[in-house]
């Protein structure tokens, strides 16, 4: 039987080793995988795609989180457990990395990546019926999490992306689900717009990274 190497891609014409497997444990090599992630990158969003200087601690940060290195994770106060909360100003990247992260664990069980706005969009459309579809055992990446606008279903007003966190925490409590998130929101922020019984829910749901708040526009 071929013995199955999550460490080894190919895209294309190309194959990219990004560490060594020892037994039954892949030790990653973080060179290797920046090499991936740009030219991944770069596939999906054109050449000018790079990995930026001052964005390499937060790759560290995250790329750990992903290949789950143990080690390194306890130093950085990462818990694996936990789901990932991307925060940063408008065009840092964020959504970028989420989607590429996907692409260097192929053997884990992806998530998809949903607008929080397309959330809202279904509840106005269908109410509750979207919140408790959200509430299954599939992982997911909510984006852009605080753009969106306020959900309004047969003349009744609901904050959905609120309610659907407090479904994705209950999800996480009895099966170990995991929900990650974007936004451009500060805690402070993320609180006045959700309320303090979701953002107390959210520290014990997510490892926030942050991104600097000076961090440029790279869509500029």
């Amino acid at each position: 039987m071929k013995q199955i190497q999550p460490h080894i891609i190919t895209e294309g014409d190309r194959t990219y080793t990004l560490g060594n497997l020892q037994g039954k444990k892949i030790t990653y090599d973080f060179e290797s995988i920046l090499e991936y992630l740009v030219d991944k990158g770069q596939q999906e969003y054109g050449t000018k795609f790079r990995i930026h200087k001052e964005d390499r601690d937060i790759l560290f940060k995250l790329c750990n989180y992903f290949i789950k290195d143990e080690t390194n994770c306890r130093r950085l106060n990462i818990d694996l457990k936990k789901g990932i909360l991307l925060s940063g100003p408008v065009g840092c990247g964020k959504t970028s990395l989420m989607k590429l992260l996907r692409h260097i664990v192929p053997h884990q069980k992806p998530y998809k990546i949903i607008p929080a706005r397309n959330v809202v969009f279904g509840f106005n459309h269908l109410g509750y019926k979207t919140i408790e579809d959200y509430g299954d055992m599939n992982y997911v990446c909510f984006d852009d999490l605080g753009i969106e606008p306020l959900g309004r279903h047969y003349g009744k007003d609901c904050n959905v992306m609120g309610e659907v966190i407090l479904s994705r925490y209950e999800l996480f409590l009895n099966h170990k689900v995991k929900t990650h998130i974007t936004t451009n929101l500060n805690a402070q922020e993320l609180e006045e717009r959700y309320g303090n019984r979701v953002r107390s829910r959210m520290r014990e749901l997510f490892n926030l990274i942050a991104f600097d708040s000076a961090t440029k526009d790279k869509r500029r």
